[in-house]
């Protein structure tokens, strides 16, 4: 089934972030490279693509796992949760609908 993780950022996470990106966008790969990975990115802090030194106020990643359960130890273990870069982290059921 997908699930929807839904990291929030602390504030001024900008720079853990940046410190953190590769260990976290090896770990989405991977999921990718399983057929696991439906989107992931994340949400700029304003109106723009590049966000410069506003940065971003979290991340959408919508993977597909084996339980609840199993999503939410792999987000627990996600390098910009344990990182201290996201405040929270959601971890929900998704139905994808479209695209069909």
């Amino acid at each position: 089934m997908w699930y929807a993780i839904i990291g929030r950022d602390v504030p001024n996470s900008l720079d853990k972030r940046m410190t953190t990106r590769p260990a976290h966008v090896a770990r989405l790969q991977d999921l990718q490279n399983q057929g696991r990975l439906l989107l992931a990115g994340p949400f700029p802090a304003v109106d723009a693509i590049d966000p410069g030194e506003a940065g971003f106020t979290g991340s959408l990643i919508v993977a597909e796992f084996s339980s609840l359960p199993a999503a939410q130890e792999w987000a627990k273990a996600d390098p910009y949760a344990t990182a201290g870069v996201y405040a929270e982290v959601h971890v929900q059921p998704f139905r994808k609908t479209f695209p069909q």
